[in-house]
């Protein structure tokens, strides 16, 4: 049986998801501006992404890991 989603929590996700690029971030010891130029986005949106209020695609996800040195598996656990 597949597992059951619960859409109520998907703010909570996306503040998961971007307290975890922060972390990850400034582990690596970037500023959002400098991971905003790896990324070609504006950093406004690195903001918006840290800050669980902004939403990335599969590709952009990919991308990230990518930028961040991690895999995608470490951004998302």
């Amino acid at each position: 049986m597949p597992a059951i989603i619960n859409t109520n929590n998907s703010m909570d996700i996306a503040k998961k998801f971007g307290q975890k690029v922060k972390v990850i971030r400034l582990s690596n010891g970037m500023s959002q501006g400098n991971l905003a130029q790896r990324l070609k986005v504006d950093p406004s949106y690195i903001s918006q992404i840290e800050r669980g209020v902004g939403n990335m695609s599969l590709k952009g996800i990919e991308k990230l890991a990518n930028a961040l040195g991690v895999s995608i598996n470490d951004l998302l656990q």
